[in-house]
């Protein structure tokens, strides 16, 4: 093993042989982990974790820390707090609790503050390793796990689904590897995984092939993406049986030659059509297969796991996501997918207020400023960055920042950048976090992908600030 893994290793492995203790002492846990998919990952590995001990514990998702949730959980009767995939960025915070309570941190962010004696802090980049790239909060969770207990094992492929949910394969090879790859080695070994290079393709498991084809937005293919008609028109030119029987086909059940046959016919038609066929290269990568669940499910494919419980957290229901997580299935899988559904339409809505409005689009050189404040669902502006920022059409590698309003009339912000910005020096986690506190605010996250909320008197003035750091940094 790398040494710097090594040392991560060993924390986790320090971590646990805490909790233990605190556990024999007969602690009572409070768990608060990130909404999002990946800190649900990171719930569920915990909870599951504890109900092993028989710990006695309390789990919460939340949006972000700030001064009330603290003061709430220094108030509590909670003795012990573990944050999953949630805390490095709030240490300062986290050390001014009124109340002493031993604090468990198991995070991937950029770390902001120092620790006290009350505060166990397992993180990669302590050890020089990139949260953003090489391991997930549930993957830094689920180590913690496997020293709690070696049959926790069996809990790896929660962390590769919480490792794609955090987007960790977007790399050339579209595979996980540094730390993450020693999880899916021990998902491997353990008969619970299969990994294999292959089509990437949302709804590979559950979709018709035509419709699975007719979805794919990211790479877009012109004359494709959306076009249910066009995909089935394309397969029945290559005299690909759409279906066995009465049942629909699915894109896992094709064989390797028609596989080759799709794509090769995909590049002849983006070919024709005068656009690029490189972006197609991006359907092949490596695959994460949950073997120990059902075929043609949601739950079986690593990619669409993760994109349920992104939208349990999106809609507001994340209790669900940690629900399937334990092992629910049924009507509670039928449930999140209704969720998904309307995930989908209110991305589209979005989208479509987005680009219908070029007046609420502030362009700059190095950024665009999406301002969705009057309609935006707070819970939405990082799934709407991302999207944004992965699009061959909208403002093309350039940090894109969308806004919204919260609930409690602050301005929520994301911010996402690309590789090519990354590798100029661009450090999203560390700017958010610098300027959100310097106007009263909270804000971090990784160098790619990174967030932030203030009060709405300082907006203006914070944009202003931010612009000019982004410009700075990338003009250098």
């Amino acid at each position: 093993m790398h040494e710097t893994y090594q040392k991560f290793s060993i924390q986790a492995k320090s971590a646990a042989e805490e909790i233990l203790d605190c556990i024999a002492n007969n602690s009572h846990f409070t768990i608060n982990c990130h909404y999002d998919a990946d800190g649900i990952t990171a719930a569920g590995i915990i909870a599951k974790s504890l109900s092993r001990q028989n710990a006695n514990f309390h789990l919460k998702l939340v949006k972000q820390m700030d001064q009330e949730i603290v003061d709430t959980l220094s108030d509590s009767i909670y003795d012990t707090i573990i944050l999953g995939d949630i805390g490095s960025g709030y240490l300062d915070l986290l050390k001014n609790m009124k109340k002493s309570k031993k604090i468990f941190i198991l995070d991937h962010h950029q770390i902001n503050g120092d620790v006290n004696e009350e505060i166990t802090q397992v993180n990669p980049h302590l050890h020089g390793i990139d949260g953003g790239k090489e391991i997930s909060g549930a993957g830094v969770t689920y180590f913690v796990a496997k020293s709690l207990d070696e049959k926790n094992i069996d809990l790896s492929p929660l962390a590769v689904v919480g490792a794609v949910a955090d987007m960790q394969d977007k790399n050339e090879k579209r595979e996980l590897d540094s730390l993450n790859s020693l999880i899916v080695n021990d998902a491997i070994e353990a008969g619970l995984l299969k990994a294999e290079r292959d089509l990437i393709i949302y709804g590979r498991e559950t979709r018709p092939i035509h419709k699975a084809l007719s979805h794919t937005m990211n790479p877009f293919l012109p004359g494709l993406s959306g076009r249910e008609d066009n995909c089935f028109a394309l397969l029945s030119s290559l005299s690909i049986p759409i279906k066995d029987g009465d049942r629909w086909r699915t894109i896992v059940e094709l064989s390797n030659d028609e596989k080759k046959k799709i794509l090769s016919a995909i590049v002849e038609h983006m070919t024709s059509k005068e656009v690029s066929a490189s972006p197609v290269m991006n359907l092949i990568g490596t695959v994460y297969t949950l073997i120990n669940e059902d075929m043609w499910t949601s739950t079986r494919d690593a990619r669409e796991y993760a994109t349920l419980l992104n939208a349990c957290g999106r809609m507001d229901r994340p209790s669900l996501g940690v629900a399937i997580c334990m092992g629910e299935r049924g009507s509670t899988v039928k449930e999140v997918a209704n969720l998904l559904s309307e995930h989908r339409k209110s991305l589209a809505s979005y989208i479509s207020l987005i680009t219908e409005k070029p007046e609420n689009i502030e362009r700059y050189e190095h950024l665009a400023i999406i301002h969705s404040e009057e309609f935006l669902n707070e819970n939405m502006t990082g799934a709407i960055s991302s999207l944004l920022s992965s699009s061959e059409t909208f403002e093309k590698n350039k940090v894109i920042i969308v806004l919204a309003k919260t609930k409690n009339g602050e301005i929520k912000l994301s911010a996402r950048g690309t590789d090519e910005l990354i590798e100029k020096g661009l450090n999203l986690g560390i700017i958010l976090q610098t300027l959100a506190k310097r106007y009263n605010g909270n804000g971090g996250g990784h160098k790619i992908a990174a967030g932030a909320q203030i009060p709405e008197s300082n907006q203006e003035t914070f944009l202003s600030d931010l612009k000019n750091e982004i410009s700075r940094t990338l003009s250098e």
